[in-house]
């Protein structure tokens, strides 16, 4: 899986970067954790590093870590390196170096002597240089992945895209009140009157709709110019707000969501992680700036196969 090049050690890793803000990025892939036990395929490349996990092959989540969210960022494999592992025991492991009074920097390298993704605290800020200091290491086991990510192709459908903005607080509450056992949730977009519709259907009906211009405070932006409408399982709808961090709510953030060719509805938030009360970092560039620091979160989900649709034109 690992590649020597040219002047470098055989033995050397791929990949060692530095991470300031364990908190944040740990909030960042919970947000696409939707049950216990979920493997992930991680791939790092010299633009930084992408976590996907998927189910059924009907929805797959990405998380988007940018090079430049890293302290530091040293890629030396060819291409692109994939490998899968648990993203429980990922977030698992982060959260050790996350705990209160832990402000250390956390250094990761891949891969380690038996293919392992290693990590470990560079150092601790906070500690009595006087004072005995105590290290915390991790070792994460990987392996090959078992099939290769789906190519969730987004597309838009037509000239222009239907995409609105809503507040994440008031996309997760909706998702979360349209809750039927084993149904599913439709979604209807249309330009006249300018408008979102989620509708529910079990032992009864229930429809929340977003008016655009009646409330621009719920609707941040708006845009379709036909009337669409698909089918989603609950489950996977839900999957897409269900871990949503409570720093996302708390900022009053949006969240981007998208229907594409097909009615494949893509739903992206941004997450910060930025350092709570530091109004810099030093970043791989040297530069001092927070606002960079967002991770992206897109969700893809597959709509079901129903003859009632609106077809796109």
């Amino acid at each position: 899986m690992s590649s020597s090049t040219s002047g470098r050690d055989d033995d050397a890793p791929d990949l060692v970067f530095q991470l300031d803000c364990v908190h944040g990025m740990v909030e960042a892939l919970s947000s696409a954790r939707w049950k216990r036990h979920q493997d992930a395929v991680m791939e790092l490349s010299q633009h930084g590093v992408v976590i996907t996990v998927e189910e059924s092959g009907c929805l797959q989540a990405k998380v988007f870590l940018k090079r430049e969210l890293f302290v530091e960022y040293d890629y030396a494999g060819e291409g692109r390196v994939r490998f899968g592992l648990s993203l429980g025991l990922l977030i698992d492991c982060l959260n050790i170096f996350s705990s209160p009074g832990h402000a250390s920097t956390v250094e990761i390298r891949y891969p380690g002597p038996d293919m392992q993704l290693l990590l470990k605290d560079s150092c601790n800020v906070n500690a009595d240089q006087w004072a005995p200091q105590m290290h915390v290491y991790a070792e994460i086991r990987t392996r090959l992945p078992d099939t290769v990510s789906w190519d969730f192709q987004f597309e838009h459908a037509g000239n222009t895209p239907v995409t609105y903005t809503v507040k994440s607080a008031i996309l997760k509450e909706s998702i979360d009140d349209l809750e039927w056992p084993g149904s599913s949730i439709q979604i209807q977009m249309q330009p006249d009157p300018p408008s979102v519709i989620l509708k529910g259907e079990g032992h009864g009906d229930l429809q929340i709709e977003y008016p655009y211009y009646a409330n621009t405070d719920l609707l941040i932006a708006f845009q379709c110019d036909r009337e669409v409408s698909y089918r989603y399982k609950y489950k996977f709808l839900r999957a897409t707000t269900s871990n949503i961090p409570s720093s996302v709510i708390k900022e009053n953030r949006g969240t981007k969501v998208q229907i594409g060719r097909g009615g494949m509805l893509k739903i992206q938030h941004l997450i910060s992680v930025a350092r709570p009360g530091m109004p810099y970092y030093r970043n791989i560039g040297g530069g001092d700036d927070q606002t960079s620091r967002i991770v992206y979160v897109e969700f893809f989900v597959k709509p079901e196969e129903d003859d009632n649709t609106v077809n796109d034109a």
